[in-house]
């Protein structure tokens, strides 16, 4: 099944991963899409930010740094004990499946961010169980790559698709990630399934090219 591969590849990826963005070998990264994000939680001055998928915890550590207690989840326990050894923040494994579970013990947070980290088919118990976890005037800011960028040669529509990271260059990647690609009214329509309304959507974009490096969306619960 897609959805248990691509779970089992953050695990086989884990020191791959960490070594990539430590290292600061993913372009869109370095150029625009690591600021947006960034950029767009601090604009609502958030005490508290969950960041769903926090990977090796490079986010959490940018927000600790500007003094905002940060929370990083993951379902990939050599991920967390990644982000754990680098510290600037508080580090859970866990599935996103727990998360409804885990609210009582996490509390409430001004911000929630899934920055590239939505890839599964089945987003509805995710978003619902986020929403229970947004302080009053709190706001999700979700991070993905652009669909008409990473459509490629495919058709414009969802379904599940294969990351072999290629692109990547000599950095080996042991297992290809399943993932499943939305349109961007897919997109829409899953974030308004879940009760949230988009305040802001961004393309952050290629500095000489001008193409847009990913979609930045600015949710909150609807009214």
């Amino acid at each position: 099944m897609p959805r248990e591969r691509l779970v089992r590849s953050w695990f086989g990826n884990a020191e791959a991963w960490t070594r990539a963005v430590r290292g600061g070998l993913i372009e869109s990264r370095r150029l625009a899409t690591d600021e947006a994000v960034v950029a767009a939680l601090m604009e609502g001055a958030p005490a508290r930010v969950l960041d769903v998928g926090c990977g090796e915890g490079w986010l959490c550590r940018t927000l600790g740094a500007r003094g905002i207690e940060a929370v990083g989840i993951d379902v990939s326990r050599p991920l967390v004990d990644a982000a754990r050894a680098a510290g600037g923040g508080r580090f859970e494994a866990m599935a996103y499946e727990d998360l409804a579970e885990a609210a009582p013990a996490l509390g409430r947070f001004e911000a929630v961010a899934c920055n590239f980290a939505l890839l599964d088919e089945d987003l509805a118990p995710l978003l619902q169980a986020v929403r229970g976890l947004l302080a009053p005037g709190g706001r999700l800011v979700v991070q993905t790559v652009h669909p008409w960028g990473a459509c490629g040669d495919e058709p414009y529509r969802d379904g599940w698709r294969l990351e072999t990271f290629e692109g990547f260059g000599a950095q080996v990647f042991p297992e290809a990630m399943p993932w499943y690609f939305r349109t961007l009214a897919s997109w829409h329509a899953a974030l308004a399934a879940a009760g949230f309304s988009v305040a802001a959507l961004r393309e952050p974009c290629h500095p000489d090219t001008g193409r847009p490096l990913s979609l930045l969306m600015v949710c909150v619960p609807a009214a």
